[in-house]
């Protein structure tokens, strides 16, 4: 794929903590770039049903209240980790790029969906490794949002 003019690369998991500590809302998503995404009209389509949605699907990197002063680069890491599984189950060329945009409701899974989309960066492969070590590094029993992993598959 290529990338779209001037979009820079977040080549590290402190580099993207600060882009959020200091970025305002960001959102993650998982698809194969701005470029495909904004060329559809920056909507998403409901695996389930085909359902289309009002914007993009994405995830907000946005660190909540409740989390405190904990690290935001755990934080981070753990928005990245809960998704990571979309680059095997979707179709080839799923990577991970960050957003600005307008939330304009929630998708099937509660995510948000997004219009009036701004790309900022693309997230580089090294970074979902490092997120990953980073949860691998807590004591809790965490793993990513997979539907698949469960077994689950309809007939």
């Amino acid at each position: 794929m290529t990338v779209p003019p001037g979009l820079p690369h977040c080549s590290s998991l402190d580099e993207l903590a600060r882009m959020v500590e200091h970025g305002g809302r960001l959102y993650v998503r998982w698809s194969r770039g701005p470029r495909a995404d904004l060329g559809r009209d920056a909507v998403s389509t409901d695996d389930l049903t085909g359902v289309p949605l009002p914007g993009l699907s994405a995830n907000a990197l946005e660190v909540e209240p409740w989390w405190g002063e904990r690290p935001v680069r755990l934080w981070v890491a753990r928005r990245l980790y809960d998704y990571c599984h979309l680059r095997r189950v979707k179709a080839p060329g799923i990577r991970p790029w960050v957003l600005r945009g307008r939330e304009v409701g929630r998708g099937p899974d509660n995510e948000p969906l997004v219009r009036e989309v701004e790309p900022v960066a693309w997230v580089a492969p090294g970074v979902i490794t490092e997120a990953e070590e980073e949860v691998n590094r807590q004591h809790g029993d965490w793993g990513p949002l997979d539907r698949g992993a469960l077994g689950g598959t309809r007939s």
